[in-house]
C-alpha cells in the first residue's frame, strides 16, 4: 500500500495495490446511473486518485458525456470485447487530470449477441480488464457504466467488480427491480465465481418537498439499513443540463452548487466505505486527540 496526498484536498489518500473495479448498475433506466458514474469519477479524479471511467452502456452514454465517441476507425471497449484485446488498446486520456476513459461505440450493440455464443461469456470483460492501464499509468479505481438491463454486458460487468453501487432514484419502480438485481447477483456468486458484494445504494432525483423522495428514502433505508449511503443526490436542472455541454457537474456548474457538493460527498463516503481514506469526522478526533 501507498500513500499520497491529493493536490485538490488535504486528506491522506491510501491507495491499493491493484485498481479496485466499481460497477454502477440499476437495469431500469433513468436513475442517474451515468450521471452518477461520471461525476462519481471525475470526483474522485480531482482528489488526485488515477480513476478509469469504463463506458459499457450500449447507448455510450458515459463516453458522449466527455466528448469521447470514438470513430469506426478507433479501438473502443467493443472492439476489445469482440477481438479479446486488452483494454488498455482502447483507454484514451480526458480533459480532466487524473481521469482516462475506455469509450463505447456504435458496434456495443453486436457484443451482447456476440457473447451468446462465446466461451466463457461472462468472463470477456474481466480477461480484457487483465492489461487495463496503458504504459506509465496505474490506475487507483475504475468505475464501470453499464446498461439499463441485465443482459450479458452488465453480467460481465458484475462478475468482474469488486463492489457494486446501485443508484436508486425516488420512485416506486426503481425499488421494486432490487430484489431482481440482488438475485441475479447472487446466481452469479454461485455460477460464475462473481466475488462483488454492494458497496452501496445512492438515492438520486432527491426532493425533500415530495412525499415520494421521503417515503422511498425511509423504504430503503429500513431494507438495506447502513448499505444505503448517507449521501443524497438531490434533484438538480443542472445534471440535466451538463451532459448536451459535455461537461461534468464540477465543469458545468458554479462553485457552491449543490450538484457539485452532492458529489463531492458521495466521493468522499465512497473512499471511506472502500477504506481509503478516514471518516472525516474520525479522522477529526484522531487529530485533536494527537494534539493534546
Amino acid at each position: 500500500m501507498a500513500t499520497r496526498a491529493s493536490e485538490a484536498t488535504s486528506t491522506e489518500a491510501t491507495v491499493a495495490s491493484r485498481p479496485i473495479t466499481i460497477a454502477v448498475a440499476n437495469q431500469k433506466g433513468g436513475v442517474g446511473k451515468t450521471t452518477t458514474a461520471v461525476n462519481l469519477a471525475a470526483a474522485c479524479a480531482a482528489r488526485g486518485y488515477d480513476t478509469l471511467l469504463v463506458d459499457l452502456d450500449i447507448q455510450g452514454s458515459a463516453s458522449a458525456f466527455l466528448g469521447m465517441s470514438p470513430t469506426e476507425d478507433e479501438v473502443d471497449v467493443a472492439r476489445c470485447l469482440l477481438e479479446e484485446l486488452p483494454l488498455s488498446r482502447c483507454v484514451k486520456s480526458t480533459r480532466i487530470e487524473h481521469l482516462w476513459i475506455a469509450p463505447a461505440g456504435e458496434r456495443m450493440s453486436l457484443v451482447d449477441l456476440h457473447l451468446a455464443s462465446a466461451f466463457g461469456r461472462e468472463r470477456a470483460f474481466e480477461r480484457a480488464l487483465t492489461t487495463v492501464a496503458p504504459s506509465g499509468v496505474h490506475f487507483d479505481l475504475i468505475i464501470v457504466d453499464t446498461a439499463p438491463y441485465l443482459g450479458l454486458l452488465t453480467v460481465n460487468a458484475l462478475v468482474a467488480a469488486d463492489k457494486l453501487l446501485v443508484p436508486v432514484s425516488c420512485e416506486y419502480l426503481p425499488m421494486l427491480g432490487l430484489k431482481l438485481l440482488g438475485e441475479t447477483l447472487d446466481r452469479l456468486r454461485d455460477r460464475a465465481g462473481a466475488k462483488a458484494d454492494v458497496l452501496g445504494y445512492v438515492l438520486t432525483m432527491h426532493d425533500k418537498r415530495e412525499r415520494i423522495s421521503t417515503e422511498v428514502e425511509q423504504l430503503l433505508r429500513a431494507r438495506f439499513g447502513e448499505r444505503v449511503f448517507e449521501t443524497v443526490i438531490r434533484g438538480n436542472t443542472q445534471h440535466k443540463s451538463a451532459p448536451s455541454h459535455r461537461k461534468t457537474i464540477f465543469e458545468h456548474e458554479p462553485a457552491g452548487g449543490r450538484g457539485r457538493e452532492d458529489y463531492e460527498a458521495l466521493a468522499t463516503e465512497t473512499l471511506v466505505r472502500l477504506e481509503l481514506i478516514e471518516k472525516p469526522a474520525r479522522k477529526r478526533a484522531r487529530r485533536a486527540a494527537t494534539k493534546k
